[in-house]
């Protein structure tokens, strides 16, 4: 009879069941479950994901602080990128308890109400978002580095001190403040987080220890011009003063083009000669390439990478046939690139109509290796006949040399190494053609002449017709 009695009373238990535990798909969620610490037992599934879904925000509305050197960078998690990434969960937790027989069900709600569930939300930052964060609030506080600076000072190399930089690490700074945040929402975010900022050095692209390193003479090189104009001669020295001090740092390239223009009067250039298309013309800056040239044979002797190089279209006086170099726009240019694993300095000036370029640097060659560059003539070409323009602006039988003739000629560079005396290198640079030009001249009528002569005016436009690159040179 008690047995009766017992089973009696579980059936009334299953049946009082059947109508306090809701059946799948109902909207009602069971009594004990809870999310975040809030209870949404009897909430419908809509009413609990909503309260889920203000947990959630406000868990993004929480303060987390980075102390950057003393300062705080004061920001909300949700600026970081925060991820709810089980948001089905209540819907899938809701759904364990009506699945099952009656029985089952029970059972699932009586362990329930003993041990109340609170639903797990798994939150997450981004590791992007974070660093993203951290290195656009965090800029302000970067100190940049300052480069080593060098001079050259009564023949004597001075260096001013570089000094490092330092900046908040993005990407550490961001790694922490995430970790930071997941651990703090996994303990229920009670209080805002705080982290420190990482800070990082910033080296200067030019060291002291780098640049104290220049010392030694890697090439030098002189060419003269003493039968210059004094324009010609203002060209050359405010031109040498553009590359002079430049610094190379290893694998950096300097462009003679670059440095000196423009060519303008504005520039500090003057009008002085210039080969244009086979002819002698004056442009302002004319002269410039004889710094091309002096550069160029500084340059091979310190054995820099020659990354441009352009002969002249007619022969220049000052410096053997091949060892010239030209400027003309960004048609020809001299580009010099440094090869070595410690930086070089760039020396330029005139001094009594010479022109001067010195490379320093760290000398790592052999003391008993020489290097030579050989220029060879392979052939010549006669100018051609004389050209006269008849100018009536002068006096009758009166004769003007515009233009001196120029031979034409092929050649070639060879560079030659020895060891202790010995040849045991010799290269072909490159090999360049030079064209032949007439002599040109202004004459005037003769003296029962006075008509059918061109004014100078004319004379000269006729003589700087042409469509080629300017060649900033002449003799």
């Amino acid at each position: 009879m008690r047995n009766a009695w017992k089973y009696a009373g579980c059936v009334f238990a299953v049946c009082g069941l059947l109508i306090s535990v809701p059946v799948e798909g109902s909207a009602a969620v069971p009594e004990g479950l809870s999310v975040g610490g809030q209870d949404i037992g009897g909430l419908t599934l809509e009413a609990a994901e909503e309260k889920a879904a203000e947990y959630v925000a406000g868990i993004g509305g929480q303060t987390a602080v980075i102390s950057v050197a003393g300062s705080l960078v004061e920001c909300r998690v949700s600026e970081f990128g925060l991820t709810w990434e089980n948001e089905d969960v209540i819907a899938q937790t809701v759904r364990e308890y009506e699945t099952g027989d009656m029985i089952e069900r029970y059972v699932k709600q009586k362990d329930l109400e003993m041990s109340p569930v609170d639903v797990p939300l798994v939150l997450t930052v981004s590791p992007d978002g974070a660093k993203q964060y951290v290195a656009g609030a965090c800029a302000g506080f970067t100190v940049e580095a300052v480069d080593a600076s060098i001079t050259r000072q009564n023949g004597t190399f001075v260096v001013t001190p570089s000094q490092d930089g330092t900046a908040v690490d993005a990407e550490a700074t961001g790694e922490a403040l995430q970790k930071a945040v997941e651990e703090a929402i996994a303990a229920g975010m009670k209080e805002p987080v705080r982290v420190e900022a990482v800070m990082k050095t910033i080296s200067p692209a030019r060291t002291t220890e780098a640049l104290s390193a220049i010392q030694d003479v890697l090439g030098t090189y002189s060419t003269d011009f003493s039968s210059s104009s004094r324009s010609r001669a203002t060209n050359l020295q405010v031109g040498a003063g553009k590359i002079n001090g430049t610094v190379l740092m290893p694998g950096e390239t300097l462009s003679g083009y670059a440095c000196m223009q423009p060519f303008t009067t504005a520039n500090g250039y003057a009008v002085a000669a210039a080969y244009e298309n086979g002819r002698v013309v004056d442009s302002v800056g004319g002269g410039v390439c004889q710094i091309a040239t002096t550069l160029y044979n500084a340059a091979l002797l310190a054995e820099m990478e020659i990354t441009e190089r352009q002969n002249h279209s007619m022969i220049v006086t000052y410096v053997p046939p091949s060892r010239d170099a030209a400027i003309a726009g960004t048609y020809k240019d001299i580009k010099i690139t440094n090869p070595y694993d410690t930086p070089v300095y760039v020396e330029a000036g005139t001094s009594e109509r010479t022109l001067t370029f010195t490379i320093y640097g760290k000398e790592t060659r052999p003391a008993n290796r020489t290097v030579e560059y050989i220029s060879e003539t392979l052939g010549t070409t006669a100018p051609p006949e004389a050209v006269s323009w008849y100018d009536g602006a002068l006096a009758p039988g009166e004769k003007v040399k515009v233009q001196a003739s120029h031979t034409g000629r092929k050649s070639r560079l060879w560079k030659c190494v020895r060891i202790d005396g010995t040849e045991v290198e010799r290269t072909l640079l490159h090999t360049d053609t030079y064209e032949a030009s007439p002599a040109v001249y202004r004459v005037g009528p003769a003296a029962q002449q006075t008509a059918g002569f061109l004014p100078s005016v004319q004379v000269t436009q006729k003589l700087q017709q042409g469509g080629r690159d300017m060649e900033y040179e002449t003799h």
